[in-house]
């Protein structure tokens, strides 16, 4: 019998010649990230355990990004914790606000986390990390507290389902509407504990930026990783870093719990209505919905590919009058890219706000938090009840080309239309 992506890695790094479906084991973990909210829980209890020194400072990440640059006393707090933890046990990998960037855009950057590795993070979209090809999942901040004692984690080996993808996309369709397609069709619930895998020849011509908005959203269906097999685009990705992992495919044979296949040729973009990502509609169905605020940024549409997109459509355009328009890149080198090339001056012009990197918005902490009443398009991954701010308001999602076409008209809008 075969082996998948997910479950030769998990082999490798628990030291077993096999492995099924529902084994627990103990794995060793290269990478161990943690952030403001959930990396102060993990310190606390690794010093209770009398630990005294981390496994190894090198593979400790500590990133404050959701409610950095703190924005009040208790987040002022939390973010303290995380740098006297670093300075402490000399953790090269923390990084402040001025070098910071939203975790999840930030590690794959800097050539942190590679293809074939084993990376655990106390957030649940630690699943980006898959569409370079290594195994990467949320856990919890008591999981992760052990992983700094010993460099070790207890898992359940998950079941695969695959997802195959066929067709040529249309022009404005990207990795997050055929994630945002997946999760439509299978629910909020419909890979619970499970790896999805993408592949296909559609994922096989995505550049990394759009896989990895497709990983980053696995979680959003229940996934516990969202894997894609590396390939050149893989190897252009990480060419400029020393370390360059390990590349593992899915056997011929592998087992599977369930395989999807979708000729996605006819696809619109896709748009996730409130209040769950699997309340997922075409775009053009919801043209008159008329919106407060528009956000493009957060780890999952960050990138500098994400805001070149944005500038195209608002070059020389203005945003519509009473809306508010808020641009955050994900990191610092995304952010001087921007003002290099000029998008930040665009999206100025235009009226909008461009952001430090911050998490912020996306999860209700800061930088444009919805009051009752108020209706938000964003290119973020969750539109819970409440999830960026009064439970009265309401939150759509969408790809980044929507996002700007629709901060022009003020409703939702394909760029098409622009």
């Amino acid at each position: 019998m075969g082996y998948t992506i997910a479950e030769k890695i998990l082999m490798a790094h628990s030291g077993k010649s096999s492995i099924k479906p529902g084994e627990f084991i103990e794995a060793e973990v290269d990478l161990a990230l943690g952030n403001d909210i959930t990396a102060p829980i993990a310190i606390e209890e690794f010093k209770k355990s009398g630990s005294a020194k981390v496994f190894d400072r090198f593979k400790v990440v500590l990133v404050p990004d959701h409610f950095a640059p703190a924005k009040d006393q208790r987040s002022a707090n939390q973010c303290k914790v995380l740098a006297d933890f670093a300075a402490e046990q000399k953790i090269k990998n923390y990084f402040e606000v001025g070098c910071m960037g939203i975790e999840h855009v930030l590690l794959p950057e800097l050539g942190l986390v590679m293809p074939g590795d084993l990376v655990i993070g106390a957030d649940s979209h630690t699943c980006t990390y898959g569409a370079l090809g290594c195994y990467s999942t949320g856990i919890g901040s008591t999981d992760l507290a052990r992983a700094y004692i010993d460099g070790k984690i207890w898992l359940k080996v998950p079941q695969s389902v695959k997802f195959i993808f066929k067709g040529k996309p249309n022009k404005w369709v990207t990795g997050k509407d055929l994630i945002l397609y997946t999760i439509g069709q299978i629910g909020v619930d419909g890979a619970i504990y499970k790896v999805m895998e993408f592949a296909g020849p559609v994922i096989k011509d995505l550049s990394m930026d759009d896989r990895l908005a497709m990983s980053n959203m696995a979680i959003e269906a229940g996934g516990r990783a969202g894997l894609i097999e590396p390939d050149e685009t893989t190897k252009k990705f990480i060419a400029g870093f020393k370390r360059k992992g390990k590349f593992y495919n899915s056997d011929e044979d592998a087992v599977y719990e369930k395989t999807y296949e979708w000729d996605v040729s006819k696809l619109e973009p896709q748009v996730a209505c409130p209040h769950l990502p699997s309340n997922v509609k075409p775009v053009s169905q919801l043209k008159e919905i008329k919106l407060d605020q528009v956000v493009i940024g957060s780890c999952t549409n960050g990138r500098i590919s994400d805001l070149r997109i944005a500038a195209r459509i608002l070059k020389n355009k203005k945003i519509k009058s009473g809306l508010k328009l808020i641009v955050i890149p994900a990191t610092q080198k995304i952010y001087l890219q921007c003002v290099k090339e000029g998008l930040a001056e665009v999206f100025v012009k235009a009226g909008g706000v461009f952001s430090t990197p911050t998490c912020g918005p996306c999860l209700g902490g800061h930088m444009g938090i919805l009051t009752d009443g108020e209706v938000a398009l964003a290119t973020t991954n969750r539109n819970f009840i409440g999830r960026m701010g009064s439970p009265k308001s309401f939150v759509y999602l969408s790809n980044p080309a929507v996002a700007a076409a629709s901060s022009v008209t003020g409703k939702i809008t394909h760029p098409a239309k622009i």
